[in-house]
């Protein structure tokens, strides 16, 4: 598998975001994943995964409201986004390639009485991997996110967003992300948004995303999204929603979640202010909810 390393100096002085990077090898060829660890190495982690098609710097200001509060803040890039290296093919994609890098991750770090915070993608992967590996999670927390099967109907922003992904020769990451917000980003933040993405050839993992999302029963990862539902379905650890009020693409999929959850049950779920991507509309509200259901454990 051919991939691409973003050269490091495209990450020079990115506004606000001053953590350490480390590295770990998740494939046979040398290939890197990176992410944030930031706090307390002997607390008990807190999984930060991003979606599509952003990356750690999503959580740059929730990382140390979390850390602040005692908490391990870990948080990946995703192979083909930020720091981590980038296969330089679609066909180099798959759900179950990502459930591997990924649990390859945690394995080798051998996270357990995990705390996960995903939202998009990062809960196609979160909630998956949580149901696949139980034993290390000891509390979910989604924010506009959710485990498709294809067996429901798809929001027609969705299909809308999947064939721009496709087929749009002009994909703009910066943009893309400042589109899902309610803020406008500023210059320095769409220099980081673009910063992993030197040209074109860097983003096919960003551009594959939108396909690999289940939107029929016959989709190869089908069937394993309905066994992690069937483990979610009798899930009794913590599981608290914060979805935001201004997302068209999960809107509602809150209440869907809290029905079907037994650990929702009772939790203090909050709808925060903001759009597709709540971490820059509502980065500290969040932060506070994470940090109020960990205290609410102890």
């Amino acid at each position: 598998m051919e991939y691409l390393r973003t050269p490091e100096s495209r990450f020079d002085r990115l506004a606000d975001y001053p953590f350490d990077s480390h590295y770990l090898e998740v494939g046979t060829n040398g290939m890197r994943m990176h992410y944030l660890d930031e706090g307390s190495a002997d607390a008990d982690p807190v999984l930060m995964l991003h979606g599509e098609p952003s990356w750690s710097y999503l959580y740059r200001h929730m990382i140390p409201v979390v850390a602040a509060a005692g908490h391990r803040v870990i948080a990946p890039d995703l192979i083909g986004f930020g720091k981590s290296d980038k296969p330089t093919k679609l066909e180099d994609y798959s759900y179950q390639s990502h459930m591997d890098w990924m649990l390859t991750f945690v394995e080798t770090l051998d996270l357990r009485n995990i705390t996960l915070v995903c939202q998009d993608w990062g809960s196609l992967i979160g909630l998956r991997l949580a149901a696949e590996q139980e034993s290390r999670f000891k509390a979910i927390v989604v924010g506009n996110g959710m485990l498709p099967t294809g067996d429901l109907k798809v929001p027609a922003a969705f299909q809308l967003w999947k064939n721009f992904a496709l087929y749009s020769p002009w994909f703009p990451i910066a943009r893309i992300i400042n589109s899902g917000t309610f803020k406008t980003l500023g210059p320095e933040e769409r220099k980081a948004y673009d910063a992993p993405f030197p040209s074109a050839k860097y983003k096919a993992g960003a551009r594959a995303f939108p396909r690999l999302v289940p939107v029929t029963p016959d989709n190869p990862a089908a069937e394993a999204n309905r066994a992690a539902w069937q483990v979610l379905e009798r899930w009794n650890k913590p599981f608290l929603t914060t979805f935001s009020n201004g997302d068209p693409i999960t809107r509602g999929g809150d209440k869907f979640l809290q029905e079907r959850i037994p650990g929702a049950k009772g939790q203090p779920h909050q709808t925060l202010v903001g759009g597709h991507f709540l971490q820059e509309d509502s980065p500290v509200p969040f932060a506070r909810a994470i940090n109020d259901l960990l205290s609410s454990l102890n």
